[in-house]
């Protein structure tokens, strides 16, 4: 196995791994945190995002897009079949995790933690957070796929 090889496999783990954490939040934990009254759910999701602030998911976060970087530049560097995948899972990565993360769920985050009535920003926080995610869970599973393409080519 060859240092892109082993890249590849790690980029595909990696942004297989953070998908699935955001595809969790899609698919039951903000239905869950939506359930709850709002001033619960609200109080409930600003301590999820102070303790997502950890290097479990900031480790995470970081190696589901400079892992594709890494097996791309290794990849394209060395000529290796699939690098141009490994390039576009690089690339879903970057912008459609962590950009989304940075410019959507993020801002929307410190909104709610700042809000002076949590439980009136709750009502307009839920659906467009979740709108947010679901990118980001598509972009994780995308990233994946690419690599996964990448590695086989």
């Amino acid at each position: 196995m060859t240092a892109y090889d082993l890249l590849v496999v790690l980029a595909a783990v990696a942004t297989g791994l953070a998908g699935g954490v955001l595809y969790a939040f899609s698919a039951f934990v903000m239905a869950g945190l939506h359930r709850l009254e709002p001033a619960a759910g609200a109080a409930a999701m600003r301590s999820v995002n102070r303790a997502a602030l950890r290097p479990p998911l900031m480790v995470l976060l970081a190696a589901s897009v400079l892992l594709p970087a890494a097996a791309a530049v290794v990849g394209l560097a060395g000529r290796a079949d699939g690098a141009w995948w490994a390039l576009a899972g690089a690339v879903v990565a970057l912008v459609g995790i962590l950009g989304v993360t940075g410019v959507g769920n993020v801002p929307l985050n410190e909104r709610l933690d700042a809000a002076s009535d949590p439980a009136a920003e709750w009502a307009l926080f839920v659906p467009r957070w979740l709108a947010w995610n679901h990118v980001r869970t598509a972009a994780g599973a995308v990233a994946t796929a690419l690599l996964v393409v990448a590695a086989t080519a």
